[in-house]
Parts: structure tokens; sequence; C-alpha cells
């Protein structure tokens, strides 16, 4: 007997995903696209939550130093560290951006990505 995908959907059934599984509409290549942009947006969504977090911690000890000279410097260090992390994640993102854009062409007029592997034809 020779091997064939029909022989072998006749012995064992065609195997799909389950339903809501999908992120690429069955294309692995769009998958990968949709993969990529979850974990940036996703990236972005951590970064401004800890620098929110670091920031308020240093306004917060800030408050508490009670006039100590020292106290006060750790504060300032504190929320001059998540002001540049602020600008380091926007500069990044932003270099990524027009990178992947306007010089590989990969994220579309939508903001959505399109990765295009090549082929042979």
């Amino acid at each position: 007997m020779e091997y064939n995908e029909q022989n072998t959907q006749d012995i064992i059934g065609k195997i799909s995903p389950p339903p809501g599984m999908s992120i690429g509409a069955g294309d692995p290549v769009q998958a990968l696209a949709n993969f990529i942009g979850f974990a940036i947006n996703a990236f972005i969504f951590v970064a401004s939550g800890a620098l929110l977090i670091y920031l308020l911690w240093g306004a917060f000890d800030w408050i508490n130093s009670g006039g100590e000279k020292e106290k006060i410097a750790k504060a300032q260090q504190k929320i001059t560290n998540a002001v540049i992390g602020i600008i380091l994640v926007f500069f990044s993102l932003t270099i990524f951006g027009l990178v992947t854009g306007n010089i590989l062409g990969i994220i579309d007029n939508k903001g959505g990505w399109v990765i295009k592997i090549p082929t042979l034809r």
C-alpha cells in the first residue's frame, strides 16, 4: 500500500486544531506574525506597568524620606531611572517600528504584521 494523505485520513480521520486555537487562520506564517505582534504588545504592557510602579515607588520613598538627604537622593535616583526606562522603551519601539515597517516592510498600513517568506516558483 502506497502512502498518501487520503489513505491516512481514511485510517485516522482529519486532525484539526480545537476551535478558537487558530491564531493564524491555518497559515503558520500569519500565526507567527500574530504571535510577534502579541509579544510586542505584551512587552509594552509589562514594561509600562513596571515603569509606573517604579516611578510611584520612588515618589513614595521621597514622601517618606523625612527630609534625610540620602533617602531623598535614593528616591530621586529611582524616579530618574524610571524616566530613563520610559525613554529607552519609547526609543527602542520607535527604532523597531522604523526597521520593521519602513525598511523591511513587515508591518502593513493597518498596524498588522505581514511576514512574507520567499519561495521558489
